[in-house]
């Protein structure tokens, strides 16, 4: 049974960090002291539901939670500080701090550490989440106890909802562009003047006229899409916004 440690204070650890060609020694002092962080734990780098789901909300939200007083959201996995990195890499979450529980020694103080062996993983952490202050457990989401990899309540939003109830979120806002394209920059800076977050899809890098015409029947940019609702381009992109 993983029990919540809420009003308790986080396990004393080091974590070894591998930065550029430097071992880094990283204290759960210089972690968590004087600052409010959310972490987030999960059973490993790379693996299908914290590749596609757990790691990449966190990421997107990272600025709503920095407006809402966290400093700082930390990804803890029991993997060594190279696969930590190249998940990092390989993810571009740039607004996350990954942090290398490779022996398992802050999994196991927090209570969180299981058994995996029939997958061929060993010790590794169960999925939760907490907000901590000042080196203390506020708020604990754990994930049930249940056959395979549940994931319900340590998810990002869940979190969001807990620091920031009122907040309400902007719907998704995705746009296809090239480069070189000049409404391509017009319908970019019509969303940034809005204040608007959006996530740029680029043709050549990231998809195909191929793929722009399978979501949006057209083959020309840029196309707008908020909400899963097609807007068009930069002129009916104009006029949505008003």
């Amino acid at each position: 049974m993983f029990a919540s440690k809420e009003g308790q204070a986080i396990p004393q650890v080091t974590f070894h960090t591998r930065q550029g060609d430097q071992w880094v020694d990283i204290t759960t002092d210089e972690l968590f002291a004087n600052k409010t962080v959310v972490v987030f734990s999960l059973p490993g780098a790379f693996t299908p539901t914290c590749s596609s789901s757990h790691l990449p909300r966190y990421n997107e939200l990272a600025s709503v939670f920095a407006e809402h007083g966290v400093d700082d959201i930390l990804c803890v996995s029991v993997n060594d500080t190279f696969v930590m990195n190249a998940w990092k890499a390989d993810q571009e979450a740039e607004n996350i701090t990954f942090i290398p529980d490779g022996n398992g020694e802050f999994s196991k103080g927090m209570g969180m550490l299981t058994d995996k062996e029939e997958l061929g993983f060993g010790p590794r952490s169960w999925r939760y989440s907490m907000l901590v202050k000042n080196g203390v457990i506020e708020k604990m989401f754990i994930e049930n106890e249940e056959p395979g990899d549940p994931f319900k309540v340590s998810d990002a939003d869940t979190m969001l909802q807990y620091i920031a109830p009122e907040h309400k979120l902007q719907e998704s806002i995705t746009v296809f562009t090239k480069p070189g394209c000049p409404f391509c920059a017009k319908a970019k800076q019509n969303l940034i003047d809005k204040g608007l977050q959006f996530e740029e899809v680029v043709l050549g890098k990231d998809a195909t006229t191929v793929s722009l015409r399978a979501v949006s029947g057209h083959s020309t940019v840029p196309q707008v899409f908020i909400g899963g609702k097609h807007i068009g381009g930069s002129e009916e992109l104009e006029a949505y916004l008003g």
